[in-house]
């Protein structure tokens, strides 16, 4: 798999919360400007269906890069996600005062290091890498952390705190760090997602390593679109109060390992690599890719969290 040409003959300039950006000429933004067409995105041969967007219809919002349309729709893309156990404590001293970690055990709560490709989406073609932690719902009730946990595992959904989020456009970068307040800069990133290998990197400040994957992808399961669909909702800090921004991903092939021995990310030098090492991993608990899969982002809303 190889990525879109982007030389100076295939890009136009498009202006995005008043800031002028690159993005591919003829791409689906070029062309449709988050109003796509979704007849003529079931018509690219990499995208394995439209009926999950159909459900979703899209509507028109103001944001904090003016008015868009939401959700923000990718058609095509594949991801590789390691789920790490850590103490409470380290990940509690990388959290705002108003979030918890979520327990799973006594003292003990997960993060997660994530790798996307998006080979199909209506900002067009890029590839990202997070670093999050979960974290307890912002209205959670009093029963407890692994209360929750349960909760989210028997509901298939999420909630997490973003520490990084580098991607390799500018249109993503603006996108994700002005509309919705997550901590996006550009960077180099590499995601190659088939199903016999992952490989992932994503480069520092210097050209180096910043982290890196080279793994086996686990044995593929195909599951029929719409009956799993999983949600994340990841708090961010935007124009002076607290969002939430939900996620939905629509899982179409998928295998994961638990508690597996071969999924050893390299932690070379650079802000990801930091935020892994300030976490104070235990071990990995779960590695999962997912080499088909679609999803849907939401624009931020408001939201309060109780007094402590």
């Amino acid at each position: 798999m190889t990525s879109p040409k982007t030389g100076p003959e295939n890009v136009v300039e498009v202006e995005l919360g008043g800031r002028r950006v690159t993005v591919p000429k003829g791409g689906l933004y070029d062309r449709y400007r988050m109003d796509t067409d979704l007849d003529e995105v079931a018509r690219d041969p990499r995208v394995p269906g439209v009926d999950f967007f159909r459900a979703l219809p899209k509507s028109e919002v103001q944001s904090a890069i003016g008015p868009t349309r939401t959700p923000n729709f990718y058609y095509s893309m594949s991801k590789a996600q390691i789920t790490y156990l850590a103490p409470t404590r380290a990940l509690r001293s990388r959290l705002p005062g108003e979030l918890d970690p979520l327990q799973i055990a006594p003292g003990v709560g997960l993060f997660s290091v994530v790798f996307f490709r998006y080979d199909v989406c209506d900002i067009d073609f890029y590839t990202e890498a997070t670093v999050g932690i979960a974290v307890r719902p912002a209205r959670h009730g009093a029963l407890g952390g692994t209360a929750d946990f349960l909760a989210a595992l028997s509901n298939d959904a999420m909630h997490a705190y973003v520490l990084s989020l580098p991607v390799n456009t500018e249109i993503a970068q603006v996108r994700g760090h002005d509309g919705y307040g997550f901590p996006k800069w550009v960077t180099p990133i590499d995601v190659e997602i088939d199903d016999h290998r992952t490989v992932a990197g994503v480069a520092n400040d210097d050209g180096g390593v910043d982290i890196a994957l080279d793994v086996a992808t686990p044995r593929q399961k195909r599951v029929p679109s719409g009956t799993r669909v999983s949600t994340l909702t990841s708090y961010t800090q935007l124009g002076g109060g607290w969002n939430a921004t939900l996620s939905q991903t629509n899982t179409l092939a998928v295998g994961s390992k638990l508690l597996p021995r071969d999924a050893r990310l390299e932690l070379g030098s650079g802000r990801l690599a930091d935020d892994v090492r300030s976490l104070k991993p235990i071990r990995p608990l779960r590695f999962e890719v997912f080499t088909k899969c679609q999803n849907a982002l939401h624009i931020p809303v408001p939201v309060s969290f109780p007094t402590k």
